[in-house]
């Protein structure tokens, strides 16, 4: 008479059939310096995490069973942390991925590869949350960490849900901690890279410092500097400057206005109302695209 199979048994297996899976579009990412992950996007276009990749040097890609393939970096953003790789002559199924928002304690899974071989790990969904911006001013389109631990080389890797969808990527947060770049922002970003080779971010031409108000009145930023060839200076803003209001809200610091520089505003214009020398003054600026670094 054979022997039941334990749950234990049936969840191992479970799990281990959807890392199977989902590896056969994963890949391993190596730099000159750096390992890590990334899956098959589109028929021969990689998606991977931008933090992870080197800023100089050649990308090599190990396939799945690890048979390497040359990449090309066809564009990064480094504000939502989504790249983007091509490989010629080598092929892999695209993954497809799903839109969902799992709730705080759902069960997931990263994958990711190691030279050419799966990596995973398993965990929960430590917080899910509504869309934010990095500190680099790149628009998320939900806020999903994980409790996970997750090794250097699977970052850039996908997350799946307890069914086996995928529905993001895997980074690095501060500390360490795992978040997931989910699909609605991959796909916005990686069409934009696939089409342009960048996501455009809007310019200023200013270095910015915040201040105090006087009277306790709220906070300003005031201007430090001005490029010369910049939005700034061709709206007539001046080095001294106190910006009070943007668009007639009050100023929130130097990372708002870095927050509110997208790339739907590059060719806007902006009324920034200002305080010089003690008198008020306004100007209107046409928002520029920021330059390569």
């Amino acid at each position: 008479m054979a022997t039941p199979a334990l749950p234990l048994q049936d969840l191992s297996d479970a799990l281990a059939h959807l890392v199977s899976r989902a590896a056969a579009s994963v890949v391993a990412v190596r730099g000159t310096r750096a390992q890590s992950s990334g899956f098959v996007w589109r028929p021969g276009l990689i998606v991977t995490a931008d933090e992870a990749l080197d800023d100089e040097g050649g990308i090599a890609v190990a396939l799945p069973g690890g048979a390497p393939a040359a990449a090309t970096l066809v564009g990064r953003d480094p504000a939502t942390d989504v790249a983007l790789l091509r490989i010629d002559g080598a092929s892999a199924p695209p993954l497809a991925l799903h839109s969902a928002l799992l709730p705080a304690g759902a069960l997931v899974c990263a994958v990711g590869s190691l030279q050419g071989g799966s990596i995973s790990a398993f965990g929960t969904v430590a917080f899910a949350g509504g869309a934010w911006r990095s500190l680099r001013g790149g628009e998320i389109d939900a806020r999903i960490e994980l409790d996970m631990s997750l090794r250097r080389s699977g970052e850039g890797g996908v997350a799946l849900d307890a069914s086996g969808r995928a529905f993001g990527m895997v980074v690095f947060g501060p500390r360490r901690q795992a978040l997931v770049i989910p699909t609605a922002t991959i796909e916005r970003v990686a069409a934009m890279l696939a089409t342009h080779g960048k996501v455009p971010r809007g310019y200023l031409g200013l270095g910015l410092q915040p201040t105090p108000l006087d009277g306790g009145e709220g906070l300003g930023v005031m201007v430090m500097s001005v490029d010369p060839k910049g939005p700034g200076a061709a709206a007539g803003v001046r080095q001294g400057d106190l910006i009070v209001t943007w668009d007639d809200r009050p100023i929130q610091g130097v990372r708002m206005l870095l927050r509110a520089l997208g790339p739907d505003t590059v060719g806007s214009t902006i009324k920034l109302a200002l305080r010089r020398a003690g008198d008020p003054a306004e100007v209107r600026l046409t928002v520029g695209e920021r330059p390569a670094a």
